[in-house]
Protein backbone atom coordinates (compact mmCIF):
# COMPACT_ATOMS: atom_id res chain seq x y z
CA UNK A 1 0.00 0.00 0.00
CA UNK A 2 1.41 3.37 -1.03
CA UNK A 3 0.47 6.41 1.06
CA UNK A 4 0.60 9.31 -1.38
CA UNK A 5 -0.45 12.03 1.03
CA UNK A 6 -1.51 12.16 4.66
CA UNK A 7 -2.88 14.86 6.92
CA UNK A 8 -4.13 13.26 10.12
CA UNK A 9 -3.27 12.63 13.75
CA UNK A 10 -4.73 10.62 16.61
CA UNK A 11 -8.39 11.61 17.25
CA UNK A 12 -8.85 14.90 15.27
CA UNK A 13 -10.39 14.91 11.74
CA UNK A 14 -7.96 14.22 8.92
CA UNK A 15 -7.49 12.80 5.44
CA UNK A 16 -5.39 10.26 3.57
CA UNK A 17 -4.63 9.53 -0.08
CA UNK A 18 -3.75 5.90 -0.85
CA UNK A 19 -2.86 3.73 -3.85
CA UNK A 20 -3.66 0.03 -3.52
CA UNK A 21 -0.61 -1.89 -4.77
CA UNK A 22 -1.05 -5.48 -3.61
CA UNK A 23 -4.02 -7.80 -3.30
CA UNK A 24 -3.62 -7.82 0.48
CA UNK A 25 -3.94 -4.02 0.56
CA UNK A 26 -7.66 -4.47 -0.12
CA UNK A 27 -8.02 -6.20 3.26
CA UNK A 28 -6.18 -3.33 4.95
CA UNK A 29 -8.48 -0.81 3.23
CA UNK A 30 -11.48 -2.89 4.32
CA UNK A 31 -10.34 -2.56 7.94
CA UNK A 32 -9.72 1.20 7.91
CA UNK A 33 -12.78 2.40 5.95
CA UNK A 34 -15.81 2.75 8.23
CA UNK A 35 -19.42 3.89 8.11
CA UNK A 36 -19.61 7.70 8.16
CA UNK A 37 -16.23 8.25 6.46
CA UNK A 38 -15.93 10.42 3.37
CA UNK A 39 -14.60 8.41 0.44
CA UNK A 40 -13.46 9.82 -2.91
CA UNK A 41 -12.47 7.81 -6.00
CA UNK A 42 -12.70 7.81 -9.78
CA UNK A 43 -15.33 5.69 -11.46
CA UNK A 44 -17.25 5.45 -14.72
CA UNK A 45 -20.98 5.87 -15.29
CA UNK A 46 -23.24 5.66 -18.33
CA UNK A 47 -24.65 8.98 -19.48
CA UNK A 48 -28.17 8.71 -20.89
CA UNK A 49 -29.21 11.50 -23.26
CA UNK A 50 -32.09 12.12 -25.64
CA UNK A 51 -29.77 11.21 -28.52
CA UNK A 52 -29.20 7.77 -26.99
CA UNK A 53 -32.91 7.26 -26.44
CA UNK A 54 -33.94 8.30 -29.95
CA UNK A 55 -31.30 6.23 -31.72
CA UNK A 56 -31.52 3.34 -29.29
CA UNK A 57 -27.77 3.46 -28.93
CA UNK A 58 -26.07 2.22 -25.75
CA UNK A 59 -25.20 5.10 -23.46
CA UNK A 60 -21.47 5.87 -23.40
CA UNK A 61 -19.47 5.53 -20.19
CA UNK A 62 -17.65 8.60 -18.89
CA UNK A 63 -15.06 8.95 -16.15
CA UNK A 64 -16.16 10.96 -13.12
CA UNK A 65 -14.86 11.52 -9.58
CA UNK A 66 -17.41 10.79 -6.86
CA UNK A 67 -17.40 11.80 -3.21
CA UNK A 68 -19.61 9.66 -1.00
CA UNK A 69 -20.46 9.32 2.67
CA UNK A 70 -19.81 5.64 3.43
CA UNK A 71 -22.73 3.46 4.51
CA UNK A 72 -21.24 0.02 3.88
CA UNK A 73 -17.99 -1.72 2.85
CA UNK A 74 -17.81 -5.27 1.49
CA UNK A 75 -14.85 -7.58 0.98
CA UNK A 76 -15.19 -10.94 -0.73
CA UNK A 77 -12.46 -13.52 -0.25
CA UNK A 78 -12.37 -14.61 -3.91
CA UNK A 79 -12.76 -11.15 -5.42
CA UNK A 80 -9.90 -8.79 -6.31
CA UNK A 81 -12.21 -5.82 -5.71
CA UNK A 82 -13.32 -3.89 -2.60
CA UNK A 83 -16.78 -2.31 -2.80
CA UNK A 84 -17.56 0.91 -0.92
CA UNK A 85 -21.20 2.03 -0.85
CA UNK A 86 -22.66 5.39 0.12
CA UNK A 87 -24.52 8.54 -0.89
CA UNK A 88 -22.96 11.37 -2.88
CA UNK A 89 -22.09 14.55 -0.98
CA UNK A 90 -21.46 16.88 -3.92
CA UNK A 91 -23.74 17.14 -6.93
CA UNK A 92 -22.47 17.54 -10.48
CA UNK A 93 -23.89 17.52 -13.99
CA UNK A 94 -24.14 13.74 -14.00
CA UNK A 95 -24.93 12.79 -10.40
CA UNK A 96 -27.24 14.64 -7.98
CA UNK A 97 -26.34 15.00 -4.33
CA UNK A 98 -27.74 12.23 -2.13
CA UNK A 99 -27.86 9.58 -4.84
CA UNK A 100 -26.71 6.12 -3.83
CA UNK A 101 -23.60 4.64 -5.46
CA UNK A 102 -21.07 1.84 -5.14
CA UNK A 103 -17.39 2.58 -5.82
CA UNK A 104 -15.02 -0.28 -6.59
CA UNK A 105 -11.38 -0.32 -5.52
CA UNK A 106 -8.82 -2.64 -7.09
CA UNK A 107 -5.05 -2.86 -7.44
CA UNK A 108 -3.24 0.27 -8.66
CA UNK A 109 -6.27 2.46 -7.98
CA UNK A 110 -6.10 5.63 -5.89
CA UNK A 111 -8.66 6.83 -3.36
CA UNK A 112 -9.04 9.56 -0.73
CA UNK A 113 -10.34 8.85 2.76
CA UNK A 114 -11.45 11.44 5.33
CA UNK A 115 -12.40 10.59 8.91
CA UNK A 116 -13.86 12.68 11.70
CA UNK A 117 -11.82 10.66 14.20
CA UNK A 118 -8.63 8.69 13.50
CA UNK A 119 -8.40 5.93 16.11
CA UNK A 120 -5.17 4.36 17.33
CA UNK A 121 -6.22 0.99 15.81
CA UNK A 122 -6.57 2.50 12.32
CA UNK A 123 -3.26 4.38 12.60
CA UNK A 124 -1.46 1.24 13.81
CA UNK A 125 -2.93 -0.75 10.92
CA UNK A 126 -1.55 1.81 8.46
CA UNK A 127 1.91 1.83 10.07
CA UNK A 128 2.09 -1.97 10.04
CA UNK A 129 1.08 -2.04 6.38
CA UNK A 130 3.92 0.38 5.55
CA UNK A 131 6.43 -1.86 7.34
CA UNK A 132 5.10 -4.91 5.54
CA UNK A 133 5.69 -3.33 2.14
CA UNK A 134 9.40 -2.76 2.74
CA UNK A 135 12.31 -5.16 2.42
CA UNK A 136 15.58 -5.04 4.31
CA UNK A 137 17.57 -7.87 2.77
CA UNK A 138 18.66 -8.84 -0.74
CA UNK A 139 19.91 -12.32 -1.62
CA UNK A 140 21.52 -13.44 -4.88
CA UNK A 141 22.14 -17.16 -5.35
CA UNK A 142 24.64 -18.19 -8.03
CA UNK A 143 24.64 -21.74 -9.30
CA UNK A 144 26.52 -23.30 -12.18
CA UNK A 145 24.15 -22.23 -14.94
CA UNK A 146 21.62 -20.00 -13.21
CA UNK A 147 21.19 -17.11 -10.81
CA UNK A 148 18.28 -16.13 -8.55
CA UNK A 149 17.58 -12.72 -7.02
CA UNK A 150 15.45 -12.57 -3.84
CA UNK A 151 13.98 -9.65 -1.92
CA UNK A 152 13.47 -10.54 1.76
CA UNK A 153 11.31 -8.50 4.11
CA UNK A 154 7.85 -9.25 5.46
CA UNK A 155 7.76 -11.86 2.72
CA UNK A 156 10.33 -13.46 0.45
CA UNK A 157 9.97 -12.65 -3.24
CA UNK A 158 11.82 -14.24 -6.13
CA UNK A 159 12.36 -11.16 -8.28
CA UNK A 160 14.41 -12.64 -11.09
CA UNK A 161 15.79 -15.93 -12.33
CA UNK A 162 18.53 -15.85 -14.98
CA UNK A 163 19.65 -18.84 -16.98
CA UNK A 164 23.16 -19.03 -18.47
CA UNK A 165 23.84 -19.93 -22.06
CA UNK A 166 24.65 -23.58 -22.74
CA UNK A 167 27.90 -22.61 -24.45
CA UNK A 168 31.18 -22.38 -22.53
CA UNK A 169 32.50 -19.26 -24.22
CA UNK A 170 33.75 -16.33 -22.19
CA UNK A 171 31.30 -14.05 -23.97
CA UNK A 172 28.40 -16.27 -22.87
CA UNK A 173 29.64 -16.25 -19.27
CA UNK A 174 29.93 -12.47 -19.30
CA UNK A 175 26.43 -12.22 -20.72
CA UNK A 176 25.12 -14.34 -17.85
CA UNK A 177 26.75 -12.12 -15.20
CA UNK A 178 25.53 -9.04 -17.04
CA UNK A 179 21.94 -10.32 -16.75
CA UNK A 180 22.41 -11.04 -13.06
CA UNK A 181 23.86 -7.56 -12.60
CA UNK A 182 20.89 -5.98 -14.40
CA UNK A 183 18.44 -7.88 -12.19
CA UNK A 184 20.37 -6.78 -9.11
CA UNK A 185 20.23 -3.14 -10.21
CA UNK A 186 16.54 -3.30 -11.12
CA UNK A 187 15.28 -4.79 -7.87
CA UNK A 188 17.65 -3.52 -5.18
CA UNK A 189 19.18 -0.29 -6.52
CA UNK A 190 22.55 -1.72 -5.68
CA UNK A 191 25.51 -2.54 -7.80
CA UNK A 192 28.37 -4.97 -7.73
CA UNK A 193 31.41 -3.22 -6.29
CA UNK A 194 33.30 -2.75 -9.54
CA UNK A 195 30.31 -1.19 -11.24
CA UNK A 196 29.60 0.96 -8.19
CA UNK A 197 33.18 2.25 -8.28
CA UNK A 198 33.04 2.83 -12.03
CA UNK A 199 29.79 4.74 -11.73
CA UNK A 200 31.01 6.56 -8.59
CA UNK A 201 28.04 5.44 -6.51
CA UNK A 202 29.24 6.44 -3.05
CA UNK A 203 26.16 5.10 -1.25
CA UNK A 204 27.04 1.56 -2.36
CA UNK A 205 30.74 1.83 -1.73
CA UNK A 206 30.12 3.17 1.80
CA UNK A 207 28.07 0.06 2.61
CA UNK A 208 30.42 -2.64 1.40
CA UNK A 209 30.40 -4.27 4.82
CA UNK A 210 26.74 -5.12 4.35
CA UNK A 211 27.46 -7.21 1.27
CA UNK A 212 28.56 -10.74 2.04
CA UNK A 213 29.83 -13.63 -0.05
CA UNK A 214 28.95 -17.02 1.42
CA UNK A 215 30.45 -20.28 0.21
CA UNK A 216 27.51 -22.71 0.29
CA UNK A 217 29.02 -25.47 -1.84
CA UNK A 218 26.25 -27.58 -3.31
CA UNK A 219 23.61 -25.94 -1.10
CA UNK A 220 21.16 -23.65 -2.87
CA UNK A 221 18.26 -22.79 -0.55
CA UNK A 222 17.64 -19.70 1.57
CA UNK A 223 17.30 -21.94 4.64
CA UNK A 224 20.86 -23.17 4.20
CA UNK A 225 22.16 -19.66 3.56
CA UNK A 226 20.44 -18.20 6.63
CA UNK A 227 21.83 -21.00 8.79
CA UNK A 228 25.34 -19.62 8.18
CA UNK A 229 26.56 -17.89 11.38
CA UNK A 230 28.13 -14.95 9.53
CA UNK A 231 24.93 -14.33 7.59
CA UNK A 232 22.86 -14.52 10.78
CA UNK A 233 25.13 -11.96 12.40
CA UNK A 234 24.50 -9.57 9.51
CA UNK A 235 20.71 -9.97 9.32
CA UNK A 236 20.01 -10.28 13.06
CA UNK A 237 18.20 -6.91 13.16
CA UNK A 238 16.17 -7.44 10.00
CA UNK A 239 12.65 -8.88 9.82
CA UNK A 240 13.99 -12.22 8.61
CA UNK A 241 16.61 -12.29 11.37
CA UNK A 242 14.02 -11.52 14.03
CA UNK A 243 11.78 -14.36 12.85
CA UNK A 244 14.68 -16.83 12.92
CA UNK A 245 15.71 -15.66 16.40
CA UNK A 246 12.17 -15.86 17.84
CA UNK A 247 11.51 -19.27 16.32
CA UNK A 248 14.80 -20.58 17.73
CA UNK A 249 13.80 -19.32 21.19
CA UNK A 250 10.45 -21.10 20.84
CA UNK A 251 11.95 -24.38 19.61
CA UNK A 252 14.58 -24.33 22.39
CA UNK A 253 11.83 -23.88 24.99
CA UNK A 254 9.81 -26.66 23.41
CA UNK A 255 12.75 -29.02 23.93
CA UNK A 256 14.14 -27.79 27.25
CA UNK A 257 11.21 -26.17 29.07
CA UNK A 258 8.06 -27.35 27.30
CA UNK A 259 5.69 -25.83 29.90
CA UNK A 260 6.76 -22.37 28.64
CA UNK A 261 5.84 -23.03 25.02
CA UNK A 262 2.76 -24.27 23.22
CA UNK A 263 1.42 -24.59 19.70
CA UNK A 264 -1.87 -25.28 17.97
CA UNK A 265 -5.09 -23.18 17.99
CA UNK A 266 -6.58 -24.82 21.11
CA UNK A 267 -3.50 -24.50 23.32
CA UNK A 268 -2.76 -20.95 22.18
CA UNK A 269 -6.36 -19.90 22.84
CA UNK A 270 -6.17 -21.25 26.40
CA UNK A 271 -2.87 -19.39 26.95
CA UNK A 272 -4.45 -16.20 25.63
CA UNK A 273 -7.42 -16.50 28.01
CA UNK A 274 -4.94 -16.88 30.89
CA UNK A 275 -3.03 -13.79 29.62
CA UNK A 276 0.07 -15.98 29.57
CA UNK A 277 1.35 -15.19 26.07
CA UNK A 278 4.63 -13.29 25.97
CA UNK A 279 5.18 -13.75 22.22
CA UNK A 280 2.66 -15.00 19.69
CA UNK A 281 4.10 -16.72 16.60
CA UNK A 282 1.62 -16.85 13.74
CA UNK A 283 1.96 -17.62 10.04
CA UNK A 284 0.81 -15.02 7.51
CA UNK A 285 -1.37 -17.62 5.79
CA UNK A 286 -3.71 -17.35 8.82
CA UNK A 287 -3.84 -13.56 9.24
CA UNK A 288 -4.14 -13.15 5.45
CA UNK A 289 -6.51 -16.04 4.82
CA UNK A 290 -9.13 -15.65 2.08
CA UNK A 291 -11.63 -16.98 4.60
CA UNK A 292 -12.82 -13.70 6.14
CA UNK A 293 -14.05 -15.28 9.39
CA UNK A 294 -10.73 -17.11 9.89
CA UNK A 295 -8.74 -14.03 9.02
CA UNK A 296 -10.68 -11.87 11.44
CA UNK A 297 -10.33 -14.50 14.19
CA UNK A 298 -6.53 -14.55 14.05
CA UNK A 299 -6.22 -10.79 13.51
CA UNK A 300 -8.24 -10.23 16.69
CA UNK A 301 -6.10 -12.82 18.49
CA UNK A 302 -2.93 -10.90 17.61
CA UNK A 303 -4.52 -7.61 18.76
CA UNK A 304 -5.63 -9.21 22.01
CA UNK A 305 -2.10 -10.45 22.75
CA UNK A 306 -0.67 -6.96 22.11
CA UNK A 307 -3.27 -5.30 24.35
CA UNK A 308 -2.26 -7.70 27.14
CA UNK A 309 1.35 -6.51 26.84
CA UNK A 310 2.65 -9.30 24.63
CA UNK A 311 4.18 -9.33 21.17
CA UNK A 312 2.72 -10.79 18.00
CA UNK A 313 5.17 -11.82 15.27
CA UNK A 314 3.67 -12.60 11.87
CA UNK A 315 5.92 -15.08 10.06
CA UNK A 316 6.15 -15.22 6.29
CA UNK A 317 5.24 -18.65 4.97
CA UNK A 318 8.08 -18.20 2.47
CA UNK A 319 10.72 -17.60 5.13
CA UNK A 320 12.80 -20.41 6.57
CA UNK A 321 11.32 -20.10 10.08
CA UNK A 322 7.84 -19.61 8.63
CA UNK A 323 8.06 -22.94 6.84
CA UNK A 324 8.98 -24.61 10.14
CA UNK A 325 6.13 -22.88 11.99
CA UNK A 326 3.69 -24.01 9.30
CA UNK A 327 4.53 -27.62 10.16
CA UNK A 328 3.36 -26.91 13.74
CA UNK A 329 -0.16 -25.79 12.66
CA UNK A 330 1.04 -22.26 11.86
CA UNK A 331 0.44 -20.84 15.36
CA UNK A 332 2.49 -21.07 18.56
CA UNK A 333 3.34 -19.08 21.67
CA UNK A 334 6.17 -18.37 24.09
CA UNK A 335 4.62 -18.09 27.56
CA UNK A 336 5.29 -15.67 30.42
CA UNK A 337 5.00 -18.43 32.97
CA UNK A 338 4.87 -22.24 32.82
CA UNK A 339 1.50 -23.90 32.17
CA UNK A 340 1.83 -27.65 32.70
CA UNK A 341 -0.39 -29.93 30.58
CA UNK A 342 -2.00 -27.07 28.67
CA UNK A 343 -3.72 -29.49 26.28
CA UNK A 344 -5.47 -31.13 29.24
CA UNK A 345 -6.60 -27.69 30.39
CA UNK A 346 -8.49 -27.25 27.14
CA UNK A 347 -10.65 -30.30 27.83
CA UNK A 348 -11.06 -29.23 31.46
CA UNK A 349 -12.19 -25.81 30.24
CA UNK A 350 -14.81 -27.40 27.97
CA UNK A 351 -15.99 -29.67 30.78
CA UNK A 352 -16.22 -26.71 33.19
CA UNK A 353 -18.16 -24.67 30.62
CA UNK A 354 -20.54 -27.57 30.00
CA UNK A 355 -21.05 -27.94 33.76
CA UNK A 356 -21.97 -24.25 34.09
CA UNK A 357 -24.44 -24.41 31.21
CA UNK A 358 -26.04 -27.56 32.60
CA UNK A 359 -26.35 -26.03 36.08
CA UNK A 360 -27.94 -22.86 34.73
CA UNK A 361 -30.39 -24.91 32.70
CA UNK A 362 -31.38 -26.94 35.78
CA UNK A 363 -31.86 -23.78 37.87
CA UNK A 364 -34.05 -22.29 35.15
CA UNK A 365 -36.08 -25.52 34.94
CA UNK A 366 -36.61 -25.61 38.72
CA UNK A 367 -37.60 -21.94 38.86
CA UNK A 368 -40.10 -22.48 36.05
CA UNK A 369 -41.65 -25.42 37.93
CA UNK A 370 -41.87 -23.42 41.16
CA UNK A 371 -43.60 -20.52 39.41
CA UNK A 372 -46.03 -22.88 37.65
CA UNK A 373 -46.82 -24.64 40.93
CA UNK A 374 -47.44 -21.32 42.70
CA UNK A 375 -50.00 -20.25 40.12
Amino acid sequence: MKIVQQDFALNPPGSLKIIVEEQDDLWIAYNIIAKGDTFVADTTRRVVSSDNLNRKKPAPRVKIRLQIKVTDVSYEKDSPILRVRGRTLISNKLMPSGSYHTLEIERHKEFDLTKEVWSSDVINTLHESEKASTADLAVIIFQQESGQVFLVGHKTTLCAKIEASKTDSKAASNKFYEKVFQAFVKHFRGYLFQEAHRLKMKSIEDNKSRFMMVNIGNKSSLKEIFSDQDVMGLIIRTKAGMEIRVYKEFSDLLLLDSDRACYGPKSVEIAKEMMAIETLLIIDDLVKSKDIALRRKYTELAKSVKKAGGKAIVFSSKHVSGEQLAKLTGIAAILRFPIPNIDDLYFFFLFFLLLIVTTLYQIRFLLTREISFFF
